[in-house]
């Protein structure tokens, strides 16, 4: 089989211009530096722990104690047996980080691209647009490399699934079996989910096409070889998967069967997310325009002014010093929308939302109307709060959608719908299957609509829009009425700089492509031409954002948080405890992670019922908790400075009760923590009263129980007690994985307190230990090979099948 070099040489071409692409826009990688994103920092103190005792002893171990009191390490950088996707990933991802990810967004995409029959060079410019979008830039600025890494995967997934589609059975069933373990593997369920939403509106979008040409058969046939894809994907990733699951349970996300808030008021058992923190996030209706005009409501919640700001000379007025008042400014808060944080807009660009418009005169089909579908689908969505019919239709019946918050995330799908009908209505307009007439239409309505949008915004923006942000009345409390209207006055500066902005880049684009029509350049000009006007016009914005100034030197990444004087202090204790870190946030902090077995942590999924401890007692300094937990330090601030204050009362790793009291729901089981003398009593739910034979022991102060030695996934005791007695471990309960022995003879691990351990101890002197095994792991290790197996048969299956078929 001989290799065409010439068909293959535009490609090479462009993969390296894709890389150049990459490094340059994240040039300083090559000066060894790495970028500073700020939920890296977090993710690097929750693993810290994970990762020093794998280097110190070479053992994967599948717990931490260094977040929430102890939770699996699914989630903080685990490694499963036979993950050869993961290896794969890795060799694709071969550049500096995050150049990795940008280089990933071009050639997926790219190959969707080519995919659809789109000519190279439209597929580089369309690749350019993607991966430039505001958006996907931004999430690699703040270190949501997972999502990141999940968005760049679902080109590729959707190129399988067309190829499928169009009866390629063999290689778009292949494609679609590497994409969707990629995009597994990248572990972001909640992009893979939006993923997963858009295929079902390309399904119906092809099953109505099929339908009509009267192809059902063909249709199902597609599905099928689709549907064995999947598994195969899914069984390539099956550890992860199912680990993924069995934690998710035990988390926020999960049931925990409290149905009662803090105040004691009633609220819905639900098995997932609360509305209002599903909502949090909710982008507004008018903010929708972000997607055209980049500041179109202000921009980031926090602005560079500069000097020549009305709010900058405001504050001078008002008695700041210039420093105070340039301080000020470059942080400006002018950001008008109804969302609590916005880094940035979701920019995708004047030209490619110019070229959409063009597409949807140009397109025709099952492919204008998947993506449009999509496109609509995602946009109300993200809506959120804003459009509460549909967000509590989805929440209330859709599977799994209540499992995720931040619904404005949905808009990922309208960064890779609308450069997708863009560049694909672009290779309609230049190719012969359009009439002139149908090309000086879509032309003409293109630029009416775009354009005429930005003039009407520009003419009758106060008619439309009052420019008040929702901290406005307390900065009118505080600062006065002209501090505000100086604000509105930058506000409306940065809507007309912007919006003319817009214009400009649409006007030169319809330019451009009217001087094609008119022959006055050629296709090659004209694309090279528009990709020109993209990259200027997304990388203009990118770069408000995401710029050389956000990248530091290595080892500042590496080791992100630096002992102060309470953490120096605590680590002169050698034994095993836990630290609650109060001079910040402890739910959404990892710093003390970093260094100790902390109370608290930094992670989207939660503990469940650590979460409902802080909401219940934590957070009110609830001693009798605080002491079950083992929490020796508490580490509070006082005017900047922080210090370690000791708990002297701690009840210690382990201790043996009086009394058990049993309770019959969690409620109940919470409820009874809150004037409970934890050393003495023990609550205990009764579905374990069986492995407890009696409710009260006999006081013996002469039986003991000491840890005589400590690592995550294994920790030993040693005991002595005159009779059978229930002994308490402030070890966080998780009823999967670990298990108990004593003197090699398995025991049962019960709960109790509601989140602690507990077993019942035979008489003597004996050792007790705890070990941490996942079955889990085991289980999802074994799929994965099997999967991997198969997946490796077909690929070479496929190469054997092609190469004789080339032969002949």
């Amino acid at each position: 089989m001989s290799i065409n070099l010439k068909k293959i040489i535009p490609h090479v071409v462009i993969i390296v211009g894709f890389i150049i692409a990459a490094l340059a826009y994240f040039n300083p990688v090559l000066q060894g530096k790495v970028i500073f994103q700020s939920d890296i920092t977090q993710y690097i103190g929750m693993s810290h722990q994970h990762k020093e005792f794998k280097e110190d002893t070479d053992t994967e171990s599948y717990w931490t104690d260094a977040a929430f009191g102890g939770m699996p390490t699914y989630q903080l950088g685990a490694e499963y047996p036979y993950n050869y996707i993961k290896e794969l990933d890795r060799a694709l991802r071969f550049l500096p980080r995050p150049a990795d990810y940008l280089f990933l967004y071009f050639i997926g995409i790219y190959i969707l691209f080519l995919c659809l029959k789109v000519d190279y060079k439209l597929a580089a410019l369309g690749a350019l647009a993607f991966g430039f979008s505001t958006y996907l830039i931004i999430i690699l600025g703040v270190g949501h490399n997972s999502k990141a890494h999940a968005i760049a995967y679902m080109p590729i997934v959707l190129a399988g699934i067309i190829l499928t589609f169009r009866q390629k059975y063999l290689w778009g069933g292949l494609l679609l079996t590497l994409g969707m373990a990629l995009e597994i593997n990248a572990n972001h369920f909640q992009m893979t989910y939006y993923l997963m939403l858009l295929v079902i509106v390309l399904g119906v979008a092809y099953f109505i096409d099929f339908l009509k040409k009267k192809q059902i058969k063909q249709y199902f046939v597609a599905i099928a070889v689709m549907m064995v894809a999947v598994l195969i994907a899914i069984g390539t990733n099956a550890t992860n998967i199912l680990a993924t699951k069995e934690y998710a349970d035990f988390s926020t996300r999960g049931d925990t069967g409290l149905t009662i808030t803090p105040s004691g008021e009633q609220q819905e058992n639900t098995n997932g997310l609360s509305y209002d923190y599903i909502t949090e996030y909710s982008y507004g209706v008018v903010e929708t325009f972000n997607l055209f005009i980049p500041r179109f409501m202000g921009g980031s919640s926090a602005e560079k002014l500069g000097k020549d700001s009305e709010l900058y000379n405001e504050l001078l007025k008002m008695g700041a010093s210039p420093q105070q008042a340039i301080s000020f400014a470059d942080s400006a808060p002018t950001y008008w929308g109804n969302q609590t944080f916005i880094g940035a807009p979701a920019y995708i660009g004047a030209v490619v939302i110019f070229l959409f418009v063009l597409a949807l005169f140009l397109v025709k089909g099952r492919f204008k109307w998947w993506i449009v579908g999509g496109s609509i689908l995602a946009l109300l969505l993200s809506w959120g709060d804003n459009f509460a019919p549909l967000t509590k239709f989805f929440i209330n019946n859709v599977p799994l959608y209540n499992k995720f918050r931040a619904v404005s995330s949905t808009q990922v799908i309208l960064e890779l719908c609308l450069p997708l009908m863009a560049v694909y209505g672009l290779s309609k307009f230049f190719s012969n299957k359009r009439t002139q007439e149908e090309k000086e239409y879509a032309l003409k309505w293109a630029t009416i609509i775009t354009g005429g949008l930005a003039v009407l915004f520009l003419v009758a923006k106060s008619v439309f829009f009052d420019f008040v942000g929702n901290q406005d009345r307390q900065y009118l409390q505080q600062l006065g009425q002209s501090f505000v209207r100086a604000l509105k006055e930058d506000r409306k500066a940065i809507f007309n700089a912007d919006t003319i902005r817009s214009l400009i880049f649409v006007a030169l684009a319809a330019g451009l492509i009217w001087a094609y029509l008119k022959n006055k350049v050629n296709k090659g000009l004209a694309i090279g031409g528009l990709a020109l006007l993209i990259v200027i016009d997304l990388v203009g914005v990118d770069r408000r954002y995401v710029n050389n100034e956000d990248f530091v030197q290595e080892r500042q990444m590496k080791k992100p948080f630096q002992a102060n004087a309470a953490d120096q202090e605590i680590l002169k204790d050698n034994g095993h405890y836990r630290v609650l870190d109060f001079s910040g946030s402890p739910l959404n902090s990892a710093r003390a992670s970093y260094f100790h077995n902390s109370l608290g942590g930094y992670h989207a999924a939660k503990p469940g019922r650590i979460q409902e401890l802080f909401d219940f007692y934590i957070y009110d300094g609830n001693q009798q908790v605080l002491n079950m937990l083992n929490t020796k330090y508490i580490i509070l601030s006082n005017q900047g400075e922080v210090m370690a204050q000791p708990n002297p009362q701690a009840n210690g790793n382990a201790w043996f009760v009086n009394e058990v009291k049993f309770v019959g729901n969690a409620n109940e089981e919470i409820l009874a923590l809150d004037s409970l003398n934890t050393k003495q009593t023990a609550i205990v739910n009764k579905k374990f009263s069986a492995e407890i034979p009696q409710q009260k022991f006999t006081t013996d102060s002469t039986a003991q129980i000491q840890l005589k030695s400590y690592q995550p996934n294994e920790l030993v005791y040693s005991y002595s007690t005159h009779e059978d007695r229930l002994a308490v471990f402030s070890e966080i309960y998780y009823p999967h994985g670990w298990k108990a022995t004593v003197d090699g003879k398995e025991i049962s691990i019960l709960q109790a307190d509601y989140v602690l351990r507990a077993a019942m101890l035979p008489a003597g002197n004996h050792e007790i230990k705890f070990t941490f095994e996942p079955e889990i792991i085991q289980t999802g290790s074994t799929i994965t090979l099997a999967s991997g197996a198969l997946l490796a048969i077909l690929l070479i299956g496929g190469l054997v099948i092609t190469f004789r078929r080339k032969s002949a």
